[in-house]
């Protein structure tokens, strides 16, 4: 990994729009360092965050700093920020366009959130470009479950931008001895990385959840790995990206961790639950679920090949059964490794 290019800037303010579990995390983690500002759209659960001085819903057990600003109005978290600041958007895929829409021209700012956006398709920096061409945009990924880092167990994460000076206002803002920061000029292969590893984790807790063995596992993790490159390359990622922490890190992660939401969804589904009853129990958006259309139809239109994927789209839309998936990806030709 390459040292940063140039001096790391001073840290400015972060603002973090987004309340959910990792908005709140990452908040927290912020506010012990610098002036921090978490914003939610919903008053009263900024109201009851102030008045408990925890996030209840999505991380119960974790106390928010006293430095901690909270509110609901979304011209204090701009103007938090918008003086050599960093915006962090925590949230969902589905929120992201209208996040970077209502941001002041120029504002330096990360993403966290991991998928393709329903219906256009796009990534991330493909939103931006298209809405918001002025702001200094990035995404901010990696191997991380928001309870651990709220709870500050060492994480490490990847800041990519194809500006320089993205990723080294995330190193300036977060980096230290519990959460290390590395840079990234490829948010293409970032951002591939973090929306496909849900989807396979979808693959892996199936097969878990069928009890088809550590063998099993290990082989959807490894193809899958495969899946995830060839559609980064198509799209014009960088191949040892997916060898770092948004790639094979957060695969890992995602496909063999407990907390894992998509993990969760596979082992459900492969207990012959529905797959709406799974989401309502769940509670927390599994983006999984809603991102692996969209990562099979820009496949398609690239004339990408993901067997794994599409095992998964079709047993989510109900036209497989968990054993059928998993028979249908057996009975695949053999083929060359490379």
């Amino acid at each position: 990994m390459e040292v940063l290019p140039g001096p790391v800037p001073a840290a400015g303010p972060v603002a973090v729009l987004g309340a959910g579990a990792w908005g709140t995390a990452l908040a927290v983690h912020a506010a012990h360092r610098l002036p921090t500002l978490l914003w939610a759209r919903d008053a009263a659960q900024v109201a009851e965050m102030a008045a408990t001085g925890s996030n209840r819903r999505y991380l119960p057990d974790i106390a928010l700093p006293a430095a901690l600003t909270l509110t609901a109005s979304f011209d204090a978290a701009v103007a938090h920020a918008a003086a050599g600041g960093l915006f962090i958007v925590a949230t969902p895929m589905a929120g992201l366009r209208e996040m970077l829409q209502r941001l002041p021209d120029g504002a330096a700012v990360l993403w966290l959130c991991k998928g393709f956006e329903a219906g256009s398709g796009r990534l991330g920096h493909e939103i931006a470009a298209q809405v918001n061409p002025s702001l200094r945009a990035g995404v901010l990924s990696g191997p991380s479950f928001a309870q651990e880092v709220a709870q500050g167990l060492p994480t490490a994460l990847v800041a990519a931008a194809t500006d320089p000076s993205v990723p080294a206002r995330a190193v300036a803002a977060f980096h230290g001895q519990r959460l290390r920061v590395y840079g990234s000029t490829d948010p293409v292969g970032v951002e591939v990385g973090g929306a496909v590893k849900n989807v396979l984790a979808i693959a892996t807790g199936i097969a878990d959840g069928l009890g088809l063995g550590l063998n099993a596992r290990a082989a959807l993790i490894t193809r899958g790995l495969a899946e995830m490159t060839r559609l980064g390359l198509a799209l014009g990622a960088q191949t040892e990206t997916f060898m770092g922490l948004s790639g094979l890190g957060d695969l890992v992660l995602t496909a063999t961790g407990d907390l894992s939401r998509n993990r969760r969804v596979g082992l459900r589904l492969a207990s012959g639950l529905p797959l709406a009853q799974v989401l309502h129990e769940l509670g927390h958006v599994a983006e999984g679920v809603y991102s692996a259309p969209t990562v099979l139809a820009r496949a398609e239109v690239l004339q990408v090949e993901m067997p794994i994927t599409r095992a998964v789209v079709e047993l989510l839309q109900g036209r497989l059964s968990a054993p059928a998936a998993v028979a249908a990806l057996m009975a695949r030709d053999a083929r060359y490794e490379g």
